[in-house]
């Protein structure tokens, strides 16, 4: 299968450099809305079969405009959710980040690190697993998966065969942007694309805002 996995437009959270992964948490900035409004077009060419959504409101959001267009209701799945940030949540200060990223990052070595107050990579990829293995069951063809900064850059890297997390760390993920991977829960995947701006083009990405779960480490 063909599996799009689109970050979420801006939100405030993002704009302000923030962690924000309390569900449902906020829902898109004006930019978002612009953001979330050019994904019709730019996925026009994909012959997508279904669209999903995490239980987040910026997810909705972003995927409504696609929804609309290609007249398919979203379905949302739990396990889409953003890693979750426990006592660093709404923190923006850098050390808040590099402790929510760092763990992340560390995952590649060590999935018993945990978040502070939050979850572990053994807790984070079993969710998330289980909810791309039930997309998986259910569709063959292409699917757009509306999904989280941070949850995308850490999935992608460890369930590609060939990129890894120092990829991820290094490669950034706008608001919009998406990551294409190809196979299945059973064959493996490999990453046909990882896009470095939102699917509308470069002009709808806010080069001012901090943005930490997006930018490159």
């Amino acid at each position: 299968m063909r599996l799009l996995l689109i970050r979420h437009g801006q939100t405030p959270d993002n704009a302000r450099g923030a962690l924000g992964a309390v569900v449902p948490g906020p829902g898109l900035t004006e930019l978002g809305r612009e953001q979330a409004a050019a994904v019709p077009d730019a996925l026009a060419d994909e012959a997508i079969d279904a669209i999903y959504v995490s239980t987040m409101v910026r997810t909705h959001e972003t995927a409504a405009p696609l929804a609309e267009a290609l007249g398919i209701t979203p379905t949302e799945l739990p396990g889409l959710r953003e890693i979750s940030a426990g006592s660093l949540e709404q923190r923006s200060d850098p050390d808040a980040i590099r402790l929510y990223m760092g763990t992340i990052f560390s995952w590649a070595d060590d999935l018993a690190a945990r978040i502070p107050d939050a979850e572990s990579g053994h807790e984070f990829f079993a969710r998330y697993d289980d909810a791309i293995a039930e997309i998986a069951s259910r569709h063959d063809g292409t699917v757009a998966v509306f999904s989280h900064g941070a949850a995308i850059r850490a999935w992608a890297s460890r369930a590609s065969r060939n990129v890894g997390v120092e990829f991820s760390r290094v490669n950034h993920l706008e608001n919009t942007a998406v990551v294409i991977l190809e196979g299945s829960p059973d064959d493996g995947w490999v990453a046909e694309q990882w896009a470095d701006a939102p699917l509308g083009g470069a002009q709808l990405e806010d080069a001012t805002a901090p943005d930490p779960t997006g930018e490159a480490r």
